[in-house]
């Protein structure tokens, strides 16, 4: 196999991390980019220095509320800069995470996915996207944001996959130079989500037992797009790949339940 160059945006982050280490497995050479590093990919510190002989962008850089207004202008504005500077420097192409459902969804953190990869598919670099199911520690972040014995969590399906297989198929996708751009006409986006489907409730329950939190089911009323995500819209499509340990796989291997 050959190595290349790649650069991580949002490097330091839940899923940057294990981006950069199945990079770093797979003999490439990796530029970590986060503000920690000295690259802010939205003032444009650093980046220009961060993006010299760079061969490949992995866009995995996210905002840290909901808000779909803020979210938006963080993703307008940083996939902006990393194409623009990435041009200059030469890089050959770009790609980057996004959330199954984003096509459909209508407020929040989610429906700010939709200008990210319209930002990518159109900004000069060749650009691919994966889109990915909530994952794994994305459960014990909704415990912790409840700071409390009792947590209440929406029984919508989801079908929750852990960061390191989304790191996996993220990485495969930005080796291979012959992958589709989602650019082309009746190009599907590529999908990554766990083996299968189950309540975020359910998965919480499992978390909580071993926190010492009471999880209490709710049916996810006055959320985001929550009549939609019960009727599956925030599901993998037939076409994506399924993979990765179950959430309760996942659970017994991690040394402390806490979100990460």
């Amino acid at each position: 196999m050959s190595t290349s160059k790649f650069a991580v945006a949002g490097a330091t982050g839940r899923l940057g991390r294990h981006v950069v280490d199945v990079l770093a497995e797979r003999g490439h050479q990796v530029v970590p980019m986060s503000r920690a590093t000295g690259v802010d990919i939205i003032t444009g510190t650093g980046l220009a220095e961060a993006l010299a002989g760079v061969d490949v962008i992995i866009d995995v850089a996210s905002w840290h509320a909901s808000d779909r207004e803020a979210a938006t202008e963080f993703f307008r504005t940083a996939t902006r800069n990393l194409h623009e500077t990435g041009r200059q420097a030469g890089v050959g192409r770009a790609v980057a995470v996004s959330i199954i459902g984003a096509d459909k969804a209508t407020a929040g953190f989610v429906a700010a996915q939709q200008v990210h990869e319209e930002a990518h598919l159109s900004c000069p670099l060749p650009a691919r996207i994966l889109r990915a199911a909530q994952f794994h520690e994305f459960v014990g972040q909704l415990l912790d944001w409840q700071q409390g014995d009792v947590a209440y969590i929406p029984t919508l399906p989801t079908q929750l996959v852990a960061c390191r297989t989304v790191a996996e198929t993220l990485v495969a996708l930005a080796e291979d130079p012959d992958a589709p751009a989602q650019a082309a006409p009746g190009t599907p986006i590529p999908e990554i989500a766990g083996p299968r489907t189950e309540t975020m409730a359910d998965a919480a329950k499992l978390l909580g037992a071993r926190r010492g939190i009471q999880v209490v089911e709710v049916d996810g009323s006055g959320m985001p797009d929550a009549e939609i995500a019960a009727a599956g819209a925030f599901l993998p499509r037939p076409h994506a790949t399924l993979a990765g340990p179950t959430f309760q796989e996942w659970l017994d291997t991690q040394a402390c339940p806490a979100s990460t």
